[in-house]
């Protein structure tokens, strides 16, 4: 079987504060190594299923962005091992024509053009002719449901549409896996409430599009997602159905942001 992805002690240390000697030679300016901080992933080990909508669930600095990095190439890890769609992580160009990355925090949109005109600049940095770019940006826009305001200017679009535009460029390529890094985050509940019908229904069930998904909410994770991935401190400490979870953990262990 063919794991949408598969890691194998997936590590990820930081080197501490210091100056660019110490980043390109891994030395100090006293010929000394350059000291490491503790791992931000620590060895995870984990399966996803394809068409499966999985969730990493942690608080804030427990690693789940940092696997997503490396996951998506753009980072590389200290050591381990991972394959996306099959792919190893230093096959980038095979990991990322068949993958898409959403994050919270969204500042490479150009704000004075329209949604459909980002989308056809980012299109065409895919490398798409540009007749194809038009029909595929149109098609993109339909599944996000911006078409009708796709010619309004970005910088007048709400927190929840910027968030479907960022999901709308990260489609571009027919991705087989998303990556979505805390998607939800500072959307309203209705926002939100529609954000998981596009990613449940319209990706996931419909498409049998692959999801990986970061959160710090349980009651997203456990409303939205398959299986959940429970992740603390760099370390991935328990894997399942939130029902399998709560029979291995126990009325007596709480979920504590």
């Amino acid at each position: 079987m063919t794991w949408a992805v598969e890691t194998l002690a997936l590590t990820k240390r930081f080197p501490k504060s210091t100056g660019w000697r110490g980043i390109l030679s891994g030395l100090t300016d006293r010929g000394e190594p350059v000291a490491v901080s503790d791992p931000a992933v620590d060895r995870a080990n984990l399966y996803v299923h394809p068409g499966e909508l999985f969730g990493l669930l942690g608080p804030n600095g427990a690693g789940k962005t940092t696997l997503i990095k490396m996951l998506s190439t753009l980072i590389e890890p200290t050591s381990g091992s991972a394959r996306v769609n099959g792919f190893e992580l230093n096959q980038e160009s095979g990991i990322k024509a068949t993958t898409g990355l959403v994050t919270s925090d969204e500042r490479s949109f150009y704000w004075r053009l329209s949604g459909r005109q980002n989308l056809l600049f980012f299109a065409c940095l895919q490398g798409l002719p540009k007749p194809d770019a038009a029909e595929r940006v149109l098609a993109v826009l339909e599944q996000v449901d911006l078409q009708d305001v796709a010619d309004g200017s970005f910088l007048t679009y709400s927190t929840g549409m910027r968030q479907r535009l960022s999901i709308a460029r990260a489609l571009l390529n027919k991705p087989r896996l998303l990556f979505l890094d805390e998607p939800t985050k500072g959307l309203d509940p209705i926002a939100t409430h529609n954000l998981h019908q596009l990613i449940r229904v319209k990706l996931v069930d419909s498409q049998g599009i692959t999801v990986l998904l970061t959160t710090h909410n349980l009651d997203e994770a456990e409303g939205l997602c398959d299986r959940i991935a429970i992740m603390n401190h760099g370390h991935i400490q328990a894997v399942g159905t939130i029902q399998e979870l709560r029979r291995s953990l126990g009325p007596g262990s709480p979920y504590i942001i």
